[in-house]
């Protein structure tokens, strides 16, 4: 109806109608404002610029550029009566100056302008014709010595405080927003994640449905009078699931995530970490029920007991935060997950009933976690009826979650760059010879004894193992080589996961590391450097077993600890490693003597046996030669 009344109001303006009513006009641009005129201070000075520009060009005489002679002839004939010298021109003026104060100049008279030369006779000839002639001083450009003194200048300094402030926190020139914390806010309904997705860590998330029951029910647990822990620390080793696991709760509660790194707290000025972290509770009590996820916690949380000289802006922080936890109420809905991989170096006071009731330790898989883990990244992967992930999950003892996960993605990318249309077992075994041993580099040209040397070498390595008692079965030997300086490799799987370890066990490790050396000596009667990194594991293993384990005749029972703490005034350290040893120097020759004889020992023995299977070790190792890998069936056939 409206639409009709304004169709035809426009109509009968068009016609010519006088009965349409008050006819509405467009508002117009500019100093009219409903058909007035509005005076302005702006308006007057834009028309008087304007008219001072156009007076400027139109008052200006006419300027004729001629040689110098010609000047002097003019001067002389009297056509010039006033001459002006400039640095870099002379102008010739046809009046005198009482006849520009009398106004009797005439515009349109020509003006002379010519370049100066060094003529000694120019003065006098003007002072012959009484000619008046004046020297301008050396003009200065104010717009240019403006800008040179104070715009330069200023505009370098603008550049170097913005460049400063964006290398501090990215944070531009605004000092007020140093305080402001810099977590990622992540709105209750936008986490898809949840338990579901979390495999291999069952343990924890037992305890962790007890924090999400209470964000979803917090009256069930008030009303029996019970406090839900204001705190959860997640400890575990890195790639083990802490991050995930985090945003599994926030996805199971359906609240609200504050994500934040403990190292975006610290900046270069003190107050700036604990000003963060007053904002950053004061936003989450505003947003409540939440949780607030400190990655990386030792960042910030680092014992205040070990460190000689401190850190104000770290201690800082960290007080603000003990203060904050311990201030605000459980029942307010804010719950603080942590997370770290280094448990031991956090302050006693942030891991206190109160603060962080509760540790949740995310411990690397067992089998049927490895395989959980496995399931799930490989839900979206095309796989070949061939693929067993528990024998994938077998072979992997010891890997975390971003190792599994990382397996899955190798495997898939082996795969296209075969041109296969899904993934196969052998795919995956590939991947994991991949992350183990590193990449396989079969163009590496390799002379034919050295060739041969590492064939005996890593045949040494599988004979011991195949004839140890205690020793994990031989999976594959290969003489191709991978990573940096892999030449060749024995790969070993355990049959199952193993928590604890005997002595004949440990010693049985030994003999496996010593077996390649064993046959080198024994082939050639000369040993290369290919065992340096056996003896270091070799040598590593045995140290531990008399310092760590008491497995030693002198101290059976003993720990002897070396502690790499930072030292302390007035403690004994060893120059240049900061390692404090707690024991004596003839304890220490007594270690370094016995790992001495051990390993001697065990060499022997290792000797010992390969002399006992030469003819297998002969058949083994150029068979080897020949086909470049064995695999755990060909390796059992020809022993």
């Amino acid at each position: 109806m409206a639409d009709d009344k304004k169709k035809s109001g426009k109509k009968c303006w068009e016609s010519g109608g006088k009965d349409c009513g008050p006819r509405k006009e467009p508002p117009l641009i500019g100093p009219f404002n409903n058909g007035q005129f509005n005076f302005s201070i702006l308006f007057f000075v834009i028309i008087f610029l304007v008219l001072s520009v156009i007076n400027m060009f139109l008052s200006q005489p006419k300027e004729e550029l001629i040689e110098f002679s010609d000047f002097k002839k003019k001067i002389e004939t009297g056509e010039i009566m006033r001459v002006e010298m400039g640095e870099q021109y002379y102008i010739g003026y046809p009046y005198t100056k009482e006849a520009m104060k009398n106004g009797k100049t005439v515009q349109s008279k020509q003006l002379y302008k010519t370049v100066p030369v060094n003529d000694p006779a120019f003065v006098p000839l003007m002072d012959s014709k009484n000619v008046e002639y004046f020297t301008l001083p050396a003009q200065n450009n104010f717009l240019l010595n403006l800008l040179l003194t104070w715009g330069i200048p200023i505009l370098i300094m603008f550049i170097i405080w913005r460049v400063l402030f964006k290398r501090i926190g990215n944070m531009g020139s605004n000092v007020l927003s140093f305080g402001q914390n810099k977590s990622q806010i992540v709105a209750e309904g936008d986490i898809k994640v949840t338990f579901h997705d979390v495999a291999g860590a069952d343990e924890a998330k037992e305890e962790l449905v007890e924090v999400v029951d209470f964000l979803k029910n917090p009256r069930k647990y008030t009303e029996i009078g019970g406090k839900i822990p204001k705190g959860v620390l997640l400890v575990g080793p890195p790639g083990s699931g802490k991050t995930l696991i985090a945003k599994a709760v926030a996805g199971e509660a359906g609240v609200t995530f504050f994500r934040i790194s403990g190292a975006d707290f610290v900046e270069m000025f003190v107050g700036v970490g604990a000003a963060r972290v007053r904002d950053l509770f004061k936003q989450a009590r505003a947003k409540a029920p939440c949780i607030i996820f400190i990655d990386e916690l030792d960042a910030i949380a680092k014992s205040r007991v070990t460190v000689v000289g401190g850190n104000d802006e770290r201690e800082q922080t960290l007080n603000q935060l003990l203060v904050e936890m311990d201030g605000f109420d459980s029942v307010s809905g804010v719950i603080v997950l942590g997370a770290t991989n280094r448990p031991e170096i956090l302050d006693p006071a942030i891991i206190r009933p109160g603060r962080f009731d509760r540790q949740v330790v995310m411990d690397r898989p067992d089998l049927a976690g490895r395989e959980a883990i496995l399931r799930i990244h490989a839900e979206n992967v095309k796989m070949d009826e061939t693929v067993d992930l528990k024998e994938v999950a077998k072979a992997t003892p010891g890997f975390v979650g971003a190792d599994l996960a990382n397996i899955i993605n190798e495997a898939a990318l082996l795969a296209v760059r075969a041109g296969q249309s899904k993934v196969n077992q052998k795919d995956f075994d590939e991947a994991i010879e991949k992350v183990i041993a590193g990449l396989q580099k079969k163009n590496k040209l390799i002379n034919p004894r050295e060739r041969e040397i590492v064939a005996y070498h890593e045949t040494g390595h599988a004979l011991v193992a195949a004839f140890t008692k205690g020793a994990d079965p031989v999976h594959k030997i290969s003489i191709v080589p991978r990573g940096i300086s892999a030449l060749g490799y024995t790969l070993q799987l355990p049959t199952e996961d193993r928590f604890l370890m005997t002595k004949d066990e440990l010693l049985g490790k030994v003999d496996v590391l010593l077996g390649g050396r064993a046959a080198e000596k024994l082939i050639f009667n000369q040993v290369s450097t290919g065992a340096a990194n056996d003896l270091v594991n070799a040598t590593e293993i045995v140290r531990k077993m008399i310092t760590d384990y008491g497995m030693s005749e002198k101290f059976e029972n003993v720990v002897l600890n070396s502690r790499k703490n930072p030292t302390f005034l007035g403690e004994r350290a060893e120059l240049n490693t900061g390692v404090v040893r707690e024991y004596s120097e003839n304890t220490q020759q007594y270690i370094d003597e016995e790992v001495t004889k051990i390993i001697n020992e065990q060499y022997v023995k290792v000797l010992s046996l390969l002399k006992g299977k030469i003819e297998t070790l002969k058949k083994v190792a150029s068979r080897l030669l020949e086909i470049e890998t064995l695999g755990a069936e060909a390796f059992k056939a020809l022993i």
